[in-house]
């Protein structure tokens, strides 16, 4: 055996132990799995021409389709439930969806609904202002393809964003870099580190704000801790991206929020992740308080307790 392998094996071992918190009980479906291991390339390259996030179009795609198993998907090879407009030239389906009968657009094979789903979003102006996003900033992708009316399902951003956080979708990206897995985690040790970061206090819990292009590892190097610990308080995988603003906990998390909050409304947007980090309780205990089980999705209005 390698010294390679060896390596990522016992690192495999120590992350999957840091994402029992964040994954434990949610529902990988194993055919989910393999759509993604399909047709993430093609997602990627879509990426690089025309800056949609490939996690939100392998999210759409997987929520659109079913995974590849919908009637549109079988029989159209249509993935993301573009429907047929006037300027449509090509083939046409019909099928009951928002009214009976109605037209979508039929394709050749995948690649092409692919490459329809970029054309789509890039030449009509009702989505010019998801492209002021970056394609890394995800959570607002979602979020503005909701406000742009894609679709009329009022948990749309927060199923997208579900699919994404759920696979790691953020992990494809079209930077043409790969992760190192072997990577070690290394802290550097800094007595003077309030110079480098600004400490805040909320909900009896001390944190930071993540900056631009952030990341766990050079929190960790800043302040004098372990990135594995930082992972661990804040409930992600590895690679979870920080995005500008984010809360990062410098401590374990609580139970229950404090008592000044007792229910929480969802807004668009939202997961249980964002959620918990708001209140500085654990995810899995905001899931027993609502009685909810893993593959549960917040939608917009609903109340959540907090203790």
């Amino acid at each position: 055996m390698s010294m390679k392998l060896i390596v990522r094996i016992i690192f495999g071992g120590l992350i999957a132990g840091l994402n029992v918190l964040f994954v434990s009980g949610q529902h990988r479906n194993s055919v989910y799995e393999n759509y993604i291991r399909q047709y993430s390339t093609i997602a990627v390259e879509e990426e690089k021409v025309y800056h949609i996030p490939a996690s939100i179009t392998l999210a759409q795609a997987l929520l659109e389709s079913a995974a590849g198993r919908s009637f549109l998907a079988k029989y159209a090879n249509n993935h993301f439930g573009i429907k047929c407009s006037s300027d449509w030239a090509g083939d046409r389906i019909n099928k009951d969806a928002d009214a009976p009968n109605e037209c979508f657009r039929k394709y050749n094979n995948v690649i092409d609904s692919y490459k329809d789903h970029s054309l789509f979003l890039t030449t009509h102006s009702r989505y010019a202002s998801l492209f002021m996003h970056e394609p890394s900033d995800y959570r607002n992708w979602a979020v503005g393809l909701q406000t742009c009316k894609y679709a009329t399902d009022v948990g749309y951003a927060n199923k997208l964003i579900k699919l994404i956080e759920t696979y790691e979708l953020y992990l494809y990206h079209a930077s043409g870099e790969e992760v190192d897995e072997t990577e070690t985690v290394s802290a550097k040790t800094n007595t003077n580190y309030s110079t480098r970061r600004e400490i805040f206090k909320t909900h009896g819990l001390i944190y930071v704000i993540a900056r631009e292009n952030d990341s766990f590892k050079q929190i960790a190097d800043d302040l004098g801790f372990k990135a594995k610990k930082l992972i661990k308080y804040n409930e992600v995988p590895k690679d979870f991206p920080l995005q500008k603003g984010d809360i990062v906990y410098l401590e374990k998390k609580k139970k229950t929020a404090n008592e000044a909050y007792t229910t929480h409304q969802v807004k668009v947007g939202e997961s249980m992740h964002s959620i918990s980090q708001r209140y500085g309780m654990y995810m899995k205990e905001l899931y027993k308080l609502n009685k909810k089980d893993k593959d549960y999705v917040p939608e917009e209005g609903d109340i959540l307790k907090l203790r």
